[in-house]
């Protein structure tokens, strides 16, 4: 037993100098980052095809774990944590069961909200059913696999996806491990440089939005300071019809709670509408975790349908508004958060792009400090700064003024 604590002792410590060197050769050019990729794959199956299975038997024959077998099970998790690549251990199905920081950093999704929901919804909708179908095949044991995927809030930066089967312990299933790296299969092929001719769709796009703005800027300067809830419905009824089919939009300070709804004139949407304006924002995972992170979504073609609760009958809402795109938006930054807007696009409705997202956080920062205005009559704040005024000098006081210049012709 002895033997074998000592030689499982003398494998691991030889891994963590391998991972030392790994961490040390991110600094390579991008061009020879696949070497460290394939060499950190190698590591890790390392880790789940010998040493963790070594470590299982040595637990068993130990009986009850150790702190020394308790400290190497939290260093193997703090491994997978601090390795250097977007790491995301996923099922058959590609829900997500464990990412490390770097995939945190690059997916934009926090691990305690990315566990348990699929990580092909974090994808655009065009590479979803072939992550879906690569994983379960590597998850049958068909060998490795590699493609390219576009993340939604990173459309056009391809993604190297590379899925390897694991065997976890004391599971019967196998898990599929992501490893995500900048580029595609195909390699870093050079992208053609842009057109000289300026689009007319996108600059007419960019004029809409640029009034969208303008029109939201307006109408915040002219309403009166202090009022949270003028200035929520004002941007809502701005939102709706030229921007978004439906608004949603909830207070939150203190408790969550449903504000106002905006949508369609058409009778058959009317009982829909008065649902959602009586529903508890606290039933919407979206808002929720918007008020409490702060964190904004744009989502197309929503995979998690149930992200803004459901109706009477137990039907989702997304499902039975039709909802194509939506974007939910925080009212917060910079500071604590005061609503969230939760924008839906419907039917055949053209989705959401990057743009309108940038645009939508401009407005809602402008948004939030419009509702954080103090009242006229609310105490002003002591000033940090005193005014003193330029003393007059004799020789300038007795002197006439400068002649007036007359206007060019």
């Amino acid at each position: 037993m002895t033997q074998t604590q000592d030689g499982f002792g003398e494998e691991l410590a030889d891994f963590v100098r391998r991972v030392g060197e790994l961490r040390t050769a991110r600094a390579r050019p991008a061009g020879e980052q696949s070497v460290v990729l394939d060499a950190a794959l190698f590591e890790l199956q390392h880790v789940a095809e010998q040493l963790w299975p070594r470590y299982e038997r040595i637990a068993a024959g130990a009986g009850a774990a150790a702190p020394v077998d308790r400290q190497e099970r939290q260093f193997l998790k703090a491994l997978f944590q601090q390795l250097p690549l977007p790491v995301v251990l996923v099922d058959r199905e590609t829900v997500v069961r464990r990412l490390n920081v770097a995939a945190t950093g690059l997916t934009g999704v926090r691990a305690g909200y990315a566990t348990g929901r699929p990580l092909a919804s974090l994808l655009t909708p065009d590479d979803r059913a072939a992550f879906r179908s690569q994983a379960a095949a590597v998850a049958r044991g068909e060998g490795d696999r590699g493609l390219t995927v576009h993340l939604q809030q990173r459309p056009y930066d391809p993604l190297l996806a590379t899925l390897t089967a694991l065997r976890p312990p004391d599971e019967p299933q196998p898990a599929v491990l992501v490893v995500f790296q900048e580029g595609s299969a195909r390699g870093s092929a050079a992208v053609p440089p842009p057109s000289e001719l300026p689009d007319l769709t996108d600059s007419t796009r960019h004029a809409e939005l640029m009034d969208v703005i303008e029109a939201m800027a307006s109408e915040l300067l002219q309403l009166p300071p202090g009022e949270q809830e003028s200035v929520l419905a004002a941007a809502a009824g701005v939102l709706c019809g030229r921007f978004a089919d439906w608004i949603v939009a909830d207070l939150a300070g203190g408790a969550l709670r449903r504000f106002t709804v905006l949508g369609p004139s058409d009778p058959a949407v009317a009982p829909l509408l008065h649902m959602v304006a009586g529903q508890d924002p606290a039933d919407c995972p979206l808002v929720v975790e918007a008020a409490r992170a702060g964190n904004g979504a744009l989502q197309v073609q929503p995979e998690d349908i149930e992200g803004f609760g459901h109706d009477t009958a137990g039907t989702p809402v997304l499902a039975r508004a039709e909802v194509s795109s939506l974007m939910c938006a925080p009212l917060g930054s910079p500071g604590p958060v005061a609503g969230v807007l939760t924008l839906f696009r419907t039917g055949s409705a053209r989705p959401f792009s990057m743009a309108e997202g940038r645009a939508m956080d401009v407005m809602a920062r402008h948004i939030a400090l419009a509702m954080r205005r103090p009242a006229p009559d609310a105490p002003a704040e002591a000033a940090s700064c005193t005014s003193v005024e330029a003393p007059v000098s004799p020789s300038s006081a007795g002197s006439p003024p400068p002649p007036a210049v007359p206007p060019r012709p």
